[in-house]
């Protein structure tokens, strides 16, 4: 069930608000998916296997480009052996893939036929390609900084792309406008549905592991591929499928990171946090919509919160690179993460690998 995290009223089942249209509070599941082994349905494609935790109508179409089921390649890293999660070979390069499957599968259900994204470029590139797929008119708000490939897979799917000068929350801000003038947003940040979908990485890493990894690591703008596999592990264990969580390790830009500001001194440390300039496009997020909840998973977790320096992203890059995984920047933050926190950290680990290199300019 999703409801408000402030008021606790029900999400409508008319309509589609990105935020409470009581109290304007965020929208929530009240508990992690339910997982059910004998659900799973191997005969689905790729993470539909696992529909039975997306929440959906049952007569809820599958919108799908055949996202989930990415590779798992164990690499050296610091004397290690480390396992990569290829989420960078989803459809449109990029794990947004499986939050964009279940909500655009939600909005043709409810008859949706137009509707407006912000995006730094992925979620932006992801969204406009499902939106094809389910034959739903889109538009896209992205900064003008976003990378160029980036902007132009998003108007190669047919979306519109608004281009808005200035910074990154520029565009939320935009979009914001358009969603309060009545158009439907379908809000990788705001919408809580996608979480269910990058919940299946969580499913997917117990599988080809064969038990749960020991400590996850992941880039964090919004959050949301975080509280992903923290809901999916939550739903694997009260399943009884695994007895602890895996530490979870959340890794930004230093140019601009207020949940590692917060983690490391409290909310005095949002009073030098900026929106600064990076490489790392997918995590400038001056202002998480689910921080709160982002700080909560990492604690109850037993995890961290960590940050790379501009000069350390293009380095970590190419030493994936040389192990034959091409990533965008913001991915790339993973390496110097795992070089700060893999001695505090418990075999086996796992990292996302979020998005591909052949979106990155230059």
């Amino acid at each position: 069930m999703i409801e408000c995290t402030n008021c606790h009223l029900p999400y409508p089942q008319d309509s589609l608000p990105y935020r409470c249209p009581r109290c304007s509070g965020i929208f929530d599941f009240t508990a992690p998916p339910p997982f059910d082994r004998q659900q799973v349905d191997p005969s689905s494609p790729g993470m539909w296997r696992y529909r039975h935790t997306f929440d959906l109508p049952d007569q809820a179409p599958v919108v799908t480009l055949g996202e989930g089921d990415t590779p798992l390649v164990w690499a050296e890293a610091f004397q290690r052996q480390v396992a990569f999660k290829l989420e960078n070979l989803n459809p449109t390069g990029s794990f947004k893939d499986r939050g964009s499957a279940v909500v655009l599968s939600l909005l043709k259900a409810r008859g949706v036929t137009s509707a407006v994204e912000d995006s730094s470029g992925n979620a932006g590139a992801s969204f406009a390609a499902y939106a094809a797929r389910a034959s739903i008119h889109a538009r896209v708000f992205v900064p003008d900084s976003a990378s160029g490939p980036k902007r132009r897979q998003i108007e190669a799917y047919g979306a519109e792309l608004v281009r808005v000068m200035g910074p990154r929350s520029n565009a939320a801000e935009a979009v914001m406008r358009a969603a309060d003038a009545g158009q439907v947003y379908a809000s990788h940040a705001f919408l809580p549905m996608g979480m269910a979908g990058y919940a299946t990485i969580a499913y997917e890493l117990f599988e080809q592991m064969g038990r749960a990894p020991a400590a996850v690591i992941t880039p964090v703008g919004q959050g949301g591929l975080l509280l992903g596999l923290e809901r999916g592990f939550r739903a694997l264990q009260q399943a009884g499928m695994i007895e602890s969580m895996p530490r979870l390790v959340g890794v930004q830009a230093r140019a601009c990171a207020p949940l590692w500001a917060v983690y490391q001194y409290g909310t005095a440390g949002l009073s030098w946090t900026t929106e600064g300039e990076t490489l790392a496009e997918g995590v400038r997020v001056l202002q998480p919509a689910r921080g709160d909840a982002v700080l909560r998973a990492v604690s109850e977790s037993d995890g961290l919160l960590t940050v790379v320096d501009e000069e350390d992203i293009l380095p970590g890059r190419d030493e994936l690179a040389r192990r034959g995984l091409y990533v965008e920047p913001t991915s790339a933050l993973v390496w110097q993460a795992l070089k700060d926190t893999l001695s505090q950290l418990p075999d086996p680990v796992a990292v996302i690998l979020t998005g591909s290199g052949l979106k990155h300019a230059g």
